[in-house]
């Protein structure tokens, strides 16, 4: 039986400048199952982190909501299932409700997430003392244990330190001990790995798929990583320019992907198996959202591009029966366009690779 933990439904925004109005958001929908992971990808500018401050109702002053619902269900005080739309509900009562107690976010630039002027233990205890009416003794010893549940050594000592005093690694276990801290069921990930190396980054990717798995979390996790995304998502949502273009589970957005768009995605992923001497770039730019998108917005970077992506926006056309694309190609009227060669062979490698050690992608 499904359990939808999220739903967001046509979730439309835009941002006052002294440019003028950018339509940021133009109609986005999603759905999260109780310990799922989704991916939202894209490039910079896609509206990735926007769509999921709007969930958390962070948004900055200067942003207006068009249409939408943010549908949010959770089990409360007395363990019986809310489902509350966030869009309707006052800040106030989203820091004290929701943020943090349900819903908590990891960003992606640890120092800008932490309190330079305050020790690790006093941000840590803090939310607990706040949302699970803990003394400071019982906090303080709870956020030795999470210090530790996150593999940060010698707890005791870090707990008294300065975010300055830790390196970036240990600063990014220090803000994911400080968003699991009150048992939240949804987890958001804004490219939590970006500002770390390689090595670490992989063993914060594997903390927070053992933190999910151990406590039966669900994650979205933003990036523009798909190297990332394979490591870790069921799901995952291609967002361009405002929307969702591409939603298919792990398997079908890699190995089968009908929107040019994600084909230029995977394409510029790192490859040593290459034939291309240099890596691909997706050519142009995102549109300017300061003026209407008119037809297909991806249509000026697209050498697929049909007569009609100038004129109508795409509809989601179904693939599967989890597997959607925004594309006018998919339409029975389009001509017939396969995938670049060269990625076709990339996927072919990344499908041997895959039945030679038996695992998932």
């Amino acid at each position: 039986m499904s359990d939808k933990i999220l739903t967001v439904k046509n979730l439309d925004l835009t941002f006052s400048t002294n440019a003028g109005p950018v339509h940021a958001i133009r109609g986005v929908n999603f759905d999260l199952e109780r310990g799922e992971t989704v991916a939202i990808v894209g490039e910079s500018g896609s509206g990735k982190s926007v769509v999921m401050k709007t969930v958390m109702g962070i948004l900055a002053g200067n942003a207006t909501i068009n249409s939408g619902e943010i549908n949010y269900s959770y089990y409360d005080e007395f363990n019986e299932l809310r489902t509350v739309d966030i869009l309707k509900q006052d800040t106030k009562w989203i820091r004290k409700n929701i943020n943090g107690k349900h819903i908590s976010m990891v960003f992606q630039d640890p120092m800008t997430s932490l309190d330079p002027t305050m020790t690790i233990g006093k941000q840590l205890m803090e939310g607990m003392m706040m949302h699970m009416n803990m003394t400071k003794e019982a906090a303080r010893e709870r956020a030795i244990r999470l210090l530790d549940e996150v593999g940060i050594t010698n707890p005791e000592k870090r707990i008294k330190q300065y975010p300055h005093q830790l390196s970036g690694g240990m600063r990014q276990r220090v803000v994911i001990a400080i968003a699991i801290s009150c048992n939240p069921e949804l987890l958001i990930c804004d490219e939590p790995t970006t500002a770390l190396d390689v090595t670490i980054q992989a063993k914060i990717l594997e903390l927070i798929k053992k933190l999910q798995k151990e406590r039966g979390i669900s994650v979205i996790y933003i990036t523009h990583d798909l190297g990332v995304v394979a490591k870790v998502a069921d799901f995952v949502n291609v967002m361009y320019a405002g929307k969702i273009v591409e939603v298919g589970n792990i398997e079908e957005i890699f190995y089968d992907p009908k929107h040019p768009y994600t084909w230029g995605l995977l394409s510029a992923m790192p490859d040593l198996e290459t034939d291309d001497a240099r890596l691909y770039t997706i050519p142009g730019s995102p549109p300017n959202l300061l003026h209407e998108v008119k037809g297909d917005a991806f249509a000026p970077r697209n050498q697929y591009a049909l007569k009609v992506d100038k004129l109508a926006e795409p509809p989601m056309f179904k693939v599967s029966d989890t597997h959607y694309a925004a594309t006018w190609l998919l339409d029975p009227r389009a001509p017939k366009v396969e995938m670049p060669e060269e990625l076709r062979k990339r996927i072919d490698r990344m499908l041997k690779e895959a039945n030679a050690d038996g695992s998932e992608l």
